[in-house]
């Protein structure tokens, strides 16, 4: 993930996703390219038009906050993607590794939750609840999430990542009803993370992995979306109790940098609360015994 690269590709796909009718242009008759042209965006920056080609081949280093919210409103980003701009134009500076606290690793091989939070996990009884990191590994889980995710952790080789899941795993399909919001989120998680912490060697191997094993997800991290994964809705299909839409809340963790509290609920009364109850009794029920053969 070259840094020059990543910087250019965001801001051209930018650019390209304004009309100029949005930006108050006129459309003109000769346009090669979609969206805005370099010389519009630089007007709207307020820059010559050298400096913000510049800017898109990936000269972000030394750039000052004022020009980088200058570029932001002129491109029209959205809270993500400014954050993400801000995220690659410090690590073009190197700063991220200087002024950043550093992250610990957060592979679900080297990192357990402390007891507190596995407490805390299962304290939330009323609706799946899990810890994940920017990679999207599920690290930490209460009952009723293990049981909420119980194809994910049943796929052989998927390590309880909800992207390889999403996009290697046929269940998947089944699981999302809404599966290219699914998928759409899924990648904005990763591309966001690949901004936020653009020295991840488990990111790079795992964005390698699927970019070779999945076509969708090629075309998807491609497109350079990014998204704050904050509250909302979802709807899912439990291989169990069948459909559930469920509201979630992701909280940043103050205490472990990098990791996200998901927990979801359903509406008060709602058939999807009753699905929600049989699933913590499907998975409150210990699995019965096989029977002995006799010989």
């Amino acid at each position: 993930m070259d840094n020059r690269e990543e910087v250019r590709e965001f801001l051209t796909s930018r650019r390209a996703k304004i009309a100029p009718e949005e930006a108050g242009l006129p459309a003109g008759s000769r346009r090669r390219v979609p969206g805005l042209r370099r010389s519009e965006v630089a007007a709207l920056a307020d820059m010559s038009v050298e400096y913000y080609a510049k800017l898109e081949r990936g000269n972000l280093a030394g750039v000052s906050p004022a020009v980088l919210e200058a570029l932001a409103r002129a491109l029209r980003l959205d809270d993500a993607e400014r954050a993400h701009l801000l995220n690659l134009a410090q690590a073009a500076d190197g700063s991220d590794a200087l002024t950043r606290p550093r992250r610990r690793r957060t592979s679900r091989e080297q990192w357990k939750p402390h007891r507190s939070l596995q407490w805390t996990l299962d304290a939330v009884t009323a609706g799946p609840a899990f810890v994940r990191n920017g990679r999207m590994d599920i690290l930490a889980a209460n009952q009723l999430a293990r049981a909420f995710y119980a194809d994910v952790y049943a796929t052989p080789g998927n390590q309880a990542n909800l992207a390889r899941f999403n996009f290697l795993d046929p269940a998947s399909h089944r699981f999302y009803p809404d599966w290219d919001q699914a998928a759409d989120m899924a990648v904005a998680i990763l591309r966001t993370e690949a901004g936020r912490n653009p020295h991840d060697k488990d990111l790079h191997d795992l964005v390698g992995e699927l970019s070779t094993r999945s076509q969708e997800f090629r075309t998807r991290w491609g497109a350079h979306n990014v998204r704050h994964h904050g509250t909302g809705i979802k709807r899912f299909h439990h291989r169990v109790v069948g459909d559930l839409t469920l509201a979630y809340e992701g909280l940043e963790m103050a205490a472990e940098r990098g990791l996200t509290l998901t927990i979801y609920t359903a509406q008060p009364g709602s058939p999807s609360e009753e699905g929600l109850r049989l699933l913590a009794s499907w998975a409150a029920t210990p699995p019965t015994p096989a029977p002995h053969s006799s010989r």
